[in-house]
């Protein structure tokens, strides 16, 4: 154990270093932690690791995380908008790029074509952490960054029931009819969204209600409500997938105490799985196979990128009125990472014939596919002429409970480019029983009075009654978008779902 938790650590801390250097050279990161499993693995150091049922156990649970967090972080009012394409990508989507990819696969390969289907569907799922770390550092519309965040959350759970399902047929352990796949998919992703949505509501009631002695467990209750919807809906034999993304965007966009430590610590565990994850995929490969996996590789990534990708965006996207350039990025945006790996085993615990040669196919494919779409695409963005201005930053405000006090107290923190710069605390018109008991400005403390001018980077601590808490937030926002005449110029300070 001590020497198991020593390697694990310097694992950690050598990933962290390797972000770094991914960042400069503009690779994507999973990369450098797939090669750093590889080159801990037999043909490295020589790990031998071969476990695909521990494997299997490990990637669910780090997808769970991952999921957990691309909900807390996904805006509400950008989702509301793109609700319908991400669905519709993440189910018609994924249908289409099966069918085309299959038929590419059995007719050029000369697979058979529930071997060929079976491939099609374990590389047919977008990657959420793919797509939320490299979209979110580009300048998007923001309809179209969040259908792809909406797709990327929501098609893992269509993709690993269909991977199970064909795997289930190709081994004859499937009795029933073809059709009743697609209903018993159907079933599970509503039972899944019903629990997610129901837990995340219910969660957000009791963590605004509770003022937990430490602040500390605010974080953890968070993912714990999270994991708590994936497990709940697993168990009632719906998808856990569905239901920890949605309890995630639930909870995340809801207004709790300690939110923005709560996303910064799934921000930090969903890296964790993540680092976890791509090493421990990459101790499972064995080098010496993947030359012989190179050429179907590039067949079936090819005809995914290149033709049942746009088929299956097209399709999906036709009563949603995307321009054509947003609709070529959307297809040129579909990452792929860790999700159709982790697919990849289900075939090899369920011992499908040639299983082992559908995990070197998609392992090559994730690979070099990562390399020619993550690198290109803010190129794509800029060559297509959708990219848009950077918006200034909103305020931050986080909160914190009283619960002896019926209180809640604020810190605010001004960012650059807000309009909270050089603003009168009288100016701010905050609710009668709120008030602003504290200033930090650069490393010094201050009790603030009528004359003090915020400026930017302060940071103010606000205590307000519980009440007008939510009045305070909104006259907050208002100001620092819109300045001290936020209301003549018609703005209210509504939540964007990132505030």
């Amino acid at each position: 154990m001590t020497l198991a938790l020593g390697v694990g650590a310097v694992v950690v801390l050598v990933a962290a270093v390797a972000l770094r250097l991914a960042d400069r050279l503009g690779l994507p990161s999973l990369l450098l932690y797939l090669a750093l499993g590889v080159g801990l693995g037999e043909s490295g150091l020589g790990v031998q690791f071969e476990d695909y049922e521990l494997t299997h156990t490990l990637g669910y649970a780090a997808l769970v995380i991952i999921l957990a967090e691309g909900g807390l972080t996904t805006r509400w009012a950008d989702v509301r908008r793109a609700i319908g394409p991400g669905i519709s990508l993440s189910t018609v989507g994924v249908a289409v790029s099966v069918g085309v990819t299959g038929a590419v696969a059995a007719l050029v390969l000369g697979y058979s074509w529930g071997f060929a289907f079976l491939l099609a569907a374990v590389i047919s799922s977008t990657d959420a952490a793919a797509v939320f770390a490299t979209l979110r550092r580009l300048p998007l519309p923001r309809r179209l960054a969040a259908s792809l965040e909406a797709e990327s959350g929501l098609n893992d759970a269509p993709v690993i029931l269909l991977v199970t399902a064909l795997a289930e047929f190709l081994t004859g352990e499937s009795d029933g009819p073809w059709w009743l796949v697609g209903v018993v998919v159907v079933a599970e992703l509503i039972g899944g969204a019903v629990v997610g949505v129901g837990i995340g509501f219910a969660g957000a009631a009791l963590l605004r209600r509770v003022a937990l002695p430490v602040a500390g467990f605010y974080p953890l209750a968070t993912l714990a409500l999270c994991v708590l919807a994936y497990s709940s809906a697993s168990l009632a034999h719906t998808s856990g997938f569905v239901a920890v993304y949605l309890a995630g965007v639930v909870l995340g966009n809801a207004t709790l105490p300690h939110r923005s430590a709560s996303v910064g610590f799934a921000e930090g565990m969903a890296s964790l799985a993540q680092i976890g994850l791509f090493v421990l995929l990459g101790l499972l490969v064995s080098p010496g196979r993947l030359p012989e996996a190179v050429g179907p590789a590039l067949v079936v990534g090819g005809a995914l990128l290149l033709l049942a990708r746009p088929l299956s965006v097209v399709a999906s996207l036709v009563w949603f009125r995307f321009p054509w350039p947003q609709q070529a990025f959307i297809s040129w945006a579909g990452l792929r990472g860790a999700v159709p790996i982790v697919a990849a085993i289900i075939p090899l615990t369920a011992d499908v014939p040639g299983a082992t040669r559908i995990f070197d196919t998609v392992f090559v494919l994730v690979v070099v596919f990562t390399v020619v779409q993550g690198g290109s695409l803010p190129w794509m963005a800029r060559r297509l002429r959708i990219a848009t201005p950077v918006a200034p930053r909103d305020v931050h405000v986080e909160a914190a409970p009283l619960g002896e006090l019926d209180a809640d107290l604020m810190q605010v923190t001004v960012p650059p480019g807000s309009r909270l710069h050089g603003v009168y605390l009288p100016e701010l018109r905050l609710p009668e029983d709120a008030a602003v008991v504290l200033v930090v400005r650069e490393g010094r403390s201050f009790v603030p009075d009528d004359q003090t001018r915020l400026m930017r980077g302060d940071q103010a601590l606000i205590v307000t009654a519980r009440r007008s808490r939510h009045e305070a937030e909104r006259r907050l926002r208002a100001v620092s978008r819109a300045g001290r005449l936020a209301s003549w110029r018609g703005e209210t300070g509504a939540a964007t779902g990132a505030d």
